[in-house]
């Protein structure tokens, strides 16, 4: 490295250093005070959005709800405060505005199934058609809720397996809201020589005997059609969506062996065949 290439680097580093005391001296004021409102305002947002969330659940709002108020509101604060911040600093964030406001229309129309997940998710959190723990059926998928998100909401099955589903798809169509129960339909026929009040007392009875059935809401067994092979009785009842299965299965055993011990038979369809010469 020669002399000059040397007095070159030199003379460049000394014009840096220059530089950085120059603005130290003329900012370091209004630097250290934009510093210190930044601070107190990231003590300010945590301290709001904790005693926001804290009275939401004092009031039993739903935690989905709370978390979302309380995040909402910390950002909101801490931008609020990081344009103090650049204000201080001489910096006008009205470019910054406009420069935000381009690049959002051009990510929006880039990501518009994102942003409508996002939308959707909103929604849900605000009008809260669900809460986690409730039985959800949308679109022929059934499931209890186990988060709700702001893009997807997920649901678990009996099986346990995690159901993602993108909010969009929930918001708008035609949503079923059982709680913590979902409603179990089961059908049987019976001969027309029946005594059909005895064969609704023997599965109201198994019915109030299971450990597994909602007594708070009562069964319903009763005549649901008359048909070519017999009548056909409907039974109706509620029981923990995550025992649902389990529950349908156990029941039907116990049903159709207090039916066979009480001598009613169960008919089948019979086909008959005229073979003609």
């Amino acid at each position: 490295m020669n002399q000059a290439s040397l007095d070159q680097e030199l003379q460049q580093l000394e014009n840096a250093y220059n530089f950085i005391l120059d603005f130290l001296m003329r900012y370091s004021l209004q630097l250290i005070g934009a510093i210190v409102i930044f601070l107190i305002g990231l003590l300010v947002a945590s301290k709001v959005s904790n005693l926001v969330a804290k009275q939401l659940k004092k009031h039993n709002i739903d935690i989905t709800l709370t978390q979302f108020t309380s995040n909402l509101i910390r950002i909101t604060i801490i931008i609020m405060v990081a344009v103090i911040c650049l204000g201080k600093l001489g910096i006008s964030v009205t470019p910054m505005v406009a420069a935000i406001g381009a690049a959002s229309l051009g990510a929006g129309l880039a990501l518009q199934g994102m942003l409508s997940n996002y939308a959707a998710g909103i929604t849900i959190i605000v009008t809260r058609p669900f809460v986690v723990g409730n039985t959800i059926e949308i679109k022929g998928v059934a499931g209890v809720v186990d988060e709700i998100k702001l893009g997807q909401t997920i649901l678990t099955n009996e099986e346990g397996e995690q159901i993602s589903i993108p909010n969009k798809h929930i918001v708008g169509e035609i949503l079923h809201n059982s709680f913590e129960y979902k409603l179990v339909e089961t059908r049987l026929n019976i001969e027309y020589q029946s005594d059909t009040d005895q064969v609704i007392a023997i599965i109201e009875q198994q019915l109030a005997q299971s450990n597994f059935v909602n007594q708070q809401q009562k069964p319903l067994v009763g005549v649901n059609a008359f048909n070519s092979i017999g009548i056909e009785i409907g039974i109706r009842y509620w029981v923990p969506t995550p025992q649902y299965f389990e529950a349908k299965y156990q029941t039907n055993l116990a049903v159709i062996n207090a039916l066979h011990s009480a001598g009613i038979s169960i008919p089948c369809p019979v086909r008959e065949v005229h073979i003609q010469h």
